[in-house]
């Protein structure tokens, strides 16, 4: 079962175009799937142009344990996407 799940496995291996194939059947199931929109915008974007925001975000994601942190990447991501 292809789930965004299973997705974010494979990313956070490094399998990033096995996460992106998942994320766009789940797109195609289900167009309005916001979490994998960003998630395949992230994977497909040219990631280089962010620079050390990246890492920064990673390590936020990973250790993040707040509602505050979580909405600081929230709209980080929400950035990404416009």
């Amino acid at each position: 079962m292809k789930t965004l799940t299973l997705a974010n496995i494979y990313e956070i291996q490094g399998h990033r175009h096995e996460a992106a194939e998942i994320y766009k059947e789940i797109l195609k199931e289900n167009p309005d799937n916001v979490e994998a929109r960003i998630a395949l915008h992230r994977l497909t974007s040219n990631r280089k142009r962010y620079g050390k925001a990246n890492s920064d975000m990673l390590d936020l994601f990973i250790k993040m344990d707040s509602k505050v942190e979580f909405n600081e990447f929230e709209r980080w991501l929400l950035q990404l996407w416009n």
